[in-house]
């Protein structure tokens, strides 16, 4: 029952956001964004009720249905971008991946957060109140707004984690794992930071 309420639930989140779009056709980015930090936040407290062996074989489902959508554009509001990016994938890629690296459910919540909400809230802001302070790099535009929401944001929840999670780390070692993640979610390409931000957080903090 608990993964049929699961699934059910990303898909009205994926329908919604998708007649949203349709109707408005616009912020398209935005729109991506809001369903990344929806369904990424959800996945990552998958732990908390769910076994880690479940949310390995909803992973290879979700990845499945990922690459089918995106062949066949069936959600073009997640799809639809002016750059070529794999993002989608790599999203699936880490629900999977970091369950058959941890059995911890507050690391594998800890991670999984790096890359939804942080890069989400980041992209979010960094459109909004980001355009008089962008920056390029390896092709991509970034903004000051965008990185430093990014990197409070991962501290912030390395730091909440740290104390709900009883993670045993200083609060130095925490500002580096944030300032890494954000130097990697900058410099990497076509999303692969949706996989490179939360995997190696959970090494760093495993």
């Amino acid at each position: 029952m608990k993964i049929l309420i699961t699934l059910i639930t990303i898909f009205i989140v994926l329908c919604l956001n998708e007649l949203y779009w349709r109707k408005r056709n616009k912020h398209n980015e935005l729109n991506r964004k809001l369903v990344h930090i929806l369904i990424g936040t959800f996945s990552a407290f998958w732990p908390f009720f769910l076994p880690f062996q479940t949310i390995k074989y909803l992973s290879l489902a979700y990845l499945g249905v990922v690459i089918i959508s995106k062949h066949f554009s069936l959600f073009k509001s997640i799809h639809q971008v002016e750059r070529h990016t794999l993002g989608e994938v790599f999203f699936a890629i880490s629900v999977g991946l970091l369950a058959f690296i941890t059995n911890n459910k507050w690391l594998y919540a800890t991670s999984l957060l790096q890359m939804s909400l942080a890069d989400g809230l980041a992209a979010v802001l960094g459109t909004k109140y980001g355009k008089s302070n962008q920056y390029k790099i390896n092709g991509s535009t970034k903004s000051i707004i965008g990185t430093l929401t990014f990197f409070v944001t991962s501290l912030g929840l390395l730091i909440v984690f740290h104390l709900l999670g009883h993670l045993t780390f200083s609060y130095f070692y925490l500002l580096l794992v944030s300032l890494i993640a954000t130097i990697i979610e900058n410099i990497s390409i076509q999303g692969l930071d949706n996989l490179l931000v939360p995997l190696i957080v959970l090494i760093l903090i495993k």
